[in-house]
């Protein structure tokens, strides 16, 4: 894990100084230099409409009684989106803007579910795979301690 991050952090901004310094080459400084601006502001548009979309989501499933899982993990994945938006460079642009197509978003998020990159958790906090496994100790039911029954009445 330590390696794939240590070459993450170094690959990334090589990659950002090549591509920046090929579109300087071709278009000039002051537009390598606008667009990128231009693509951090048009990003953080595009993230807070989507971000809004889907809190909205995130609220009808809730209203429906259903866990928004799904939901939960598209704002994960726009909130990586958008902090790839906001870091200077084309290719971390590329990158955040895919994040921000919610088909692209929700086959990114499958396919990581399918790959087991991203852990399903039951509620005892056990795996949850065809059946949950639930705590055999767990008993459920409601409880008042004597002085709350006596307020009542």
């Amino acid at each position: 894990m330590f390696r794939n991050l240590l070459a993450l952090f170094l690959i990334v901004p090589i990659i950002e100084i090549y591509l920046l310094i090929k579109v300087g080459g071709l278009i000039g400084a002051i537009p390598t230099v606008f667009m990128v601006v231009f693509t951090a502001v048009l990003g953080a548009f595009l993230l807070r409409k989507q971000g809004f979309a889907t809190l909205g989501r995130v609220q009808a499933a809730l209203a429906r009684g259903e866990v928004p899982a799904i939901e939960m993990l598209e704002g994960a994945l726009l909130l990586i989106g958008g902090a790839l938006l906001l870091t200077p460079g084309f290719f971390t642009d590329a990158i955040g803007f895919i994040c921000l197509i919610p088909p692209l978003r929700r086959r990114i998020i499958m396919w990581a579910l399918r790959r087991g990159i991203i852990a399903t958790v039951g509620p005892g906090g056990g795996p949850c795979g065809d059946g949950h496994h639930h705590d055999p100790r767990t008993i459920e039911g409601e409880y008042w301690r004597d002085r709350d029954r006596n307020d009542r009445g």
